[in-house]
């Protein structure tokens, strides 16, 4: 599968981000990746030789969550991760709702047990070697009334308590499924952060809450919002580059740059790269 630069711009008759990186700085920033480390490996190939063309002091690479669940090699994307090979690059990795969600059921809060494993929570566990069974599915009534939860619209980020009898074997496979996790794995989920920015450029993996400035942020919106950030047209403050929301393409309006492209079904997995004013996209595929 070949590497391919493209060009992406906003809608027609629609404004085009004014932003830029600080004098000397470049920045790969990757979208959800979710299991899919062999486009992992072909985008970190491609940005290693387009690194070494241009002449930027400042080398980042940003990737914004959502390295497990769905895909079949989660554990790889980590170990991945964890040592990319890019010599001379700062690293930023962000959390993404599923590390998230996986951490909140490792510390033992039950009610997002069933959540977690149904949206990609199996795959993560079968990467470590543990197998689990098929999670109860969400019934019409549930995901109706979670899709509101909190406004998020997004059944994901809501809950659905256990079934009594479920409980004893959730139990048992958050105590296996952290037993399995070697420490550094388990101390990269820990450590990841929720937001970093850099020049004119914001970087979170869902999004933010329109009209509350940045800072002010809570780390929960940052990683689970949905339309309250995608339909604003308000001016953030930043160009916020975020991932979550899956897109055939990536998304470019003045206020946001939305780069997942559902890599773990679609194959194209997307890097916004940076570099003063000029924007452009590597992507699998």
């Amino acid at each position: 599968m070949s590497l391919r630069w493209r060009s992406y711009g906003p809608p027609a008759g629609h404004p085009a981000p004014r932003a830029t990186t600080s004098g000397g700085t470049v920045v790969y920033a990757i979208g959800d990746i979710h299991g899919r480390a062999d486009l992992f490996a072909r985008l970190l190939a491609g940005i290693r030789r387009d690194a070494g063309l241009r002449p930027a002091r400042r080398r980042v690479l940003v990737t914004l969550g959502d390295y497990i669940n769905r895909g079949p090699e989660c554990r790889a994307v980590v170990e991945q991760l964890l040592a990319p090979g890019l010599d001379g690059f700062e690293i930023v990795n962000l959390m993404g709702n599923v590390e998230q969600a996986m951490l909140r059921y490792l510390d033992g809060e039950m009610a997002i047990a069933i959540n977690w494993l149904e949206y990609g929570g199996i795959e993560t566990a079968a990467a470590y070697g543990v197998a689990c069974p098929q999670p109860r599915r969400h019934d019409e009534h549930s995901l109706e009334a979670m899709r509101w939860h909190d406004g998020y619209q997004d059944a994901y980020g809501a809950t659905l308590p256990p079934q009594p009898e479920e409980i004893a074997d959730l139990e048992a496979l958050r105590h296996t499924l952290t037993a399995a996790l070697p420490a550094a794995h388990l101390a990269f989920f820990r450590g990841l952060r929720t937001m970093w920015r850099e020049g004119g450029y914001c970087f979170v993996h869902a999004g933010i809450v329109p009209g509350l400035p940045l800072d002010q942020q809570a780390a929960r919106d940052c990683m689970w919002i949905r339309r309250r950030f995608l339909d604003s047209d308000l001016d953030h403050g930043a160009v916020i580059v975020h991932g979550h929301s899956i897109a055939a393409e990536p998304e470019v309006r003045h206020n946001r740059i939305g780069i997942d492209t559902g890599a773990y079904k679609t194959g194209i997995l997307t890097c916004l790269v940076l570099d003063g004013p000029e924007r452009s996209f590597l992507q699998t595929g």
